[in-house]
């Protein structure tokens, strides 16, 4: 039985928890190629944009709404096809500063994207999130606020500090005086997810998004607003991209009402 403070999500999705992930979405793209490559195009892809092979950067929990979004960005611009890099935003914030190429830059929170700020162009939020606790299936140990992970008979995981969901899990944990000894401390929020899925850890700290991708697989419990925080999202060019104008219709598609709705309907909140 599902505990009554259960958060019912709205999909079961594959979990993807493998850090610098590269996801090529042209296999499900409009142009009908399997290779990763785009079909070759020398028109507009309908923005005004040239046609472009474009390398984005996007933090773990954007994994499934990001294949849901590139596939429709795909199909509304022929020609330009998409390939994501999904990782923690400290890593995709690194892979910048060394100067990786890529074309835009997607974070789970403001005060990476400022470390890189004059790497990229001026960044606008695109979606915000919520965390939540994330249990086996079932909430086998009855888990129903913040304050129960302080139980150390439980194991319990979360994001290593320098990840932004592990800087919002000890805000929240902080400001309720709740210490909580993790069993191990995750470089993103999709491996946090994986422990609590294959049984490795008790209960997590993640997204509510995250918790949505895998609710047959997790319970998610949620946390009253009063204690909870919200995590930004920006979006934004990055200044050494050789498809500048590409990037930048990009960017500005995500906070498209054709993109908002593929966000609000994978959970997101609105920026």
């Amino acid at each position: 039985m599902v505990h009554p403070r259960t958060l019912v999500g709205r999909r079961a999705l594959a979990v993807a928890a493998t850090a610098g992930l590269l996801l090529p979405l042209s296999a499900c793209g409009a142009d009908g190629t399997q290779d990763g490559t785009a079909r070759p195009s020398t028109g507009s892809t309908g923005s005004g944009a040239p046609p472009a092979r474009l390398t984005v950067l996007a933090a773990a929990s954007l994994t499934d709404v990001f294949r849901t979004a590139g596939a429709a960005y795909e199909k509304a611009h022929p020609g330009t096809g998409i390939t994501f890099s999904f990782a923690g935003s400290q890593e995709l914030v690194a892979q910048v500063a060394q100067g990786s190429p890529a074309d835009a830059l997607i974070t789970a929170d403001t005060t990476s994207m400022d470390k890189v700020k004059a790497d990229t162009g001026t960044p606008t939020v695109i979606a915000r999130n919520r965390l939540v606790i994330a249990t086996a299936e079932g909430n086998p140990f009855r888990i129903d606020a913040l304050e129960d992970l302080a139980d150390t008979k439980l194991k319990v995981v979360l994001a290593a500090p320098e990840v932004p969901v592990g800087k919002y899990s000890a805000k929240i944990l902080d400001a309720q005086k709740i210490t909580v000894k993790p069993v191990s401390q995750e470089p993103n929020v999709r491996a946090v997810l994986s422990k609590v899925e294959l049984g490795e850890a008790d209960a997590g700290l993640v997204y509510r998004t995250d918790a949505e991708s895998a609710e047959d697989k997790v319970d998610a419990v949620e946390i009253p607003d009063a204690q909870n925080t919200v995590a930004a999202y920006p979006a934004a060019t990055i200044k050494d991209s050789k498809n500048a104008v590409a990037a930048a219709a990009f960017v500005a598609w995500l906070s498209s009402p054709q993109a908002q709705k593929i966000f609000q309907d994978a959970g997101f909140q609105k920026p």
